[in-house]
């Protein structure tokens, strides 16, 4: 028997169903092989006393890149399900079920896996959402496809900051989930048509858009409360 989901901010309590035990184990054990690989000599940063918080340099600023990223879902994905919207139906309940399991797993991989290799890790982070109703359809589904598309974007335009190849098979793995999540969120808005794949996330030669990491915070900007600097690329 599967227990009940208990689904908080803080985290959850999954069931015990074979499913969930698979996602787990798989993440456990790649959160296992990265905090062993930890970060070359010169992914090494100068820590400054200041109250806003940097990401850092080389593959350490990266990783905190993807960790806000991912925790901005998790947050967002949290409170969908924790009051889902009015009238939505069973397929849309374990769709956006799923996907908040996803975020929170990706969320806590890469805190552990930044444990694992530094000290600088970024903070749980604050967020606001002053232009979304949750309890209206139109309103998450818009939301939702913006912050996979730019999630998206923000791993492959990232990918060329990585110096570690075991980081970057990982960043890999990570985008190809981001990238289903992208394409459902796009077909429950538009069933049956080719905007899983629409001409605004695709470019000329198939491949999907990739957005530099400043291009990002600007656009992400607007939900995130809490201020952070990202100096080797420019941000803050």
């Amino acid at each position: 028997m599967k227990k009940t989901i208990n689904v908080s901010n803080q985290g959850a309590t999954l069931d015990t169903g074979r499913r969930n035990f698979l996602k787990l184990s798989g993440v456990g054990l790649a959160i296992a092989g990265l905090a062993l690989v930890g970060c070359d000599d010169n992914d090494a940063y100068d820590f400054m006393q200041t109250d806003v918080f940097d990401l850092g340099k080389g593959d350490v600023g990266v990783l905190n890149y993807a960790y806000a990223l991912e925790q901005l879902e998790a947050d967002f994905y949290t409170k969908v399900v924790n009051n889902f919207y009015s009238g939505i139906s069973a397929a849309e309940k374990e769709l956006f079920t799923d996907l908040y399991h996803h975020e929170v797993i990706h969320r806590d991989f890469f805190k552990a896996a930044i444990s694992g290799a530094t000290s600088n890790v970024l903070p749980t982070l604050e967020f606001q959402y002053p232009n979304v109703n949750f309890n209206d359809r139109n309103s998450v589904l818009a939301t939702a496809k913006a912050l996979e598309d730019t999630g998206v974007a923000a791993y492959n335009g990232a990918g060329k900051f990585i110096t570690n190849p075991d980081y970057l098979v990982i960043a890999g793995k990570i985008v190809s989930v981001e990238a289903r999540h992208a394409s459902a969120i796009r077909n429950l808005i538009n069933p049956g048509t080719a905007a899983f794949s629409g001409d605004d996330i695709i470019d000329n030669n198939g491949l999907d858009l990739a957005k530099e990491p400043k291009d990002i915070v600007m656009a992400a900007g607007g939900f995130i409360k809490t201020p952070f600097t990202w100096k080797e690329q420019g941000i803050g």
